[in-house]
């Protein structure tokens, strides 16, 4: 069996192996990597052979690590990114390539009912009635969309978010607030498979799922880079924020959102955090407006955001798709159960 790797930023790592009695009796790993001495090679192989077909990307890095002698030198891979080519051998680990990603460009829905709809759609690919899915939406209304374990009496002002007809929303993964109006942000979700990112940190996940927009950003002429743990930046200062939720089976939801035309001051009046970390920069009062991609794209967010999906239909294999009227139901079951209840939102206080 044969698995590959392309390390980010680094060089090729192949392997192929042979199985027998669910341990590896044969690998032979090889790529335009630089490695001396030559004999560290055999050190590598060595080290792989024997491990259960089972073992993590941590477990065959630790291996390899042991095998090495002190004067070994990897340039361009580490014993983690054979890792990942060996499980990918094995098939414990996926490509892009491996998977057809369902696109759904959604109308304007509630922010409790795009927040549904996320969920919807993870325990959907955990269930295995759909594939993975990159679906991109509009707002319905002005939000606020805080973390899941944000307190929210610490992040939102209520009176600001009264005076503007602000809607509060908790989502379900991690991260700071997201100040939201119609047709002045690009948000998209990517629900993929645990395979897709096996053996990854939470770090480098994002990182590698976060890569296909870099390149979409670069053909609208943004020189975007991924910044730890969860940003997207430019030169002109950040563009994006993502956030993850990781189901039991390994199911990841990735969602980002994109400032395309921000009122700045009205997001201070609302967000009591965004005031404290202005204060922190003793900046008095913020711009206007702040819009990243408006201004560097000089595009309108309906030709950005067509311009984002056929880059990434150029790069992984896309099928157009839409909601479901059993999704739709499924969302409203949930709006009533849990992301339009006062118990979810004020779930930290």
């Amino acid at each position: 069996m044969r698995g590959e790797y392309k390390v980010p930023g680094g060089k090729l790592v192949t392997v192929v192996i042979e199985v027998a009695d669910d341990h590896i009796q044969h690998a032979q790993v090889a790529g335009d990597f630089f490695l001396e001495p030559d004999e560290a090679l055999d050190r590598i192989n060595s080290a792989v052979v024997g491990l259960p077909t089972s073992s993590l990307v941590s477990q065959i890095a630790t291996a390899i690590e042991s095998r090495l002698d002190p004067g070994d030198t990897l340039v361009g891979f580490t014993p983690r990114d054979v890792g990942f080519a060996v499980r990918r051998a094995l098939g414990a680990s996926t490509t892009w390539a491996d998977h057809v990603f369902q696109l759904i460009e959604d109308g304007p829905r509630s922010p409790v009912m795009q927040m549904a709809l996320d969920q919807v759609y993870a325990e959907a690919l955990s269930r295995g009635t759909r594939g993975p899915t990159l679906r991109i939406w509009e707002w319905g209304a002005p939000a606020v969309v805080i973390g899941s374990f944000q307190s929210l009496s610490n992040e939102v002002d209520p009176e600001g978010a009264a005076r503007h007809g602000i809607t509060v929303v908790r989502r379900v993964s991690g991260g700071g607030a997201m100040f939201i109006e119609p047709g002045n942000t690009i948000t998209y979700s990517l629900v993929v498979p645990g395979s897709l990112v096996d053996g990854m940190s939470f770090e480098q996940s994002y990182e590698f799922l976060d890569s296909w927009v870099l390149t979409a950003l670069k053909a609208v002429g943004v020189e975007a880079t991924y910044v730890p743990i969860n940003d997207i930046t430019s030169p002109a200062g950040k563009i994006a924020g993502a956030a993850q939720k990781r189901l039991v089976d390994g199911t990841v939801l990735h969602h980002v959102t994109m400032a395309y035309d921000i009122d700045a001051d009205k997001m201070l009046e609302v967000l009591r955090i965004g005031r404290e970390k202005m204060s922190d920069k003793g900046t008095k009062s913020a711009n206007k407006r702040v819009d990243p991609l408006r201004s560097q794209t000089h595009m309108s967010r309906e030709d950005i955001v067509a311009s984002f999906v056929d880059s990434f239909a150029s790069m992984h294999t896309l099928e157009r798709s839409r909601v479901t009227e059993t999704e739709e139901d499924a969302a409203r079951a949930l709006v009533d159960s849990k992301f339009g209840t006062r118990e979810w939102l004020a779930r930290v206080p």
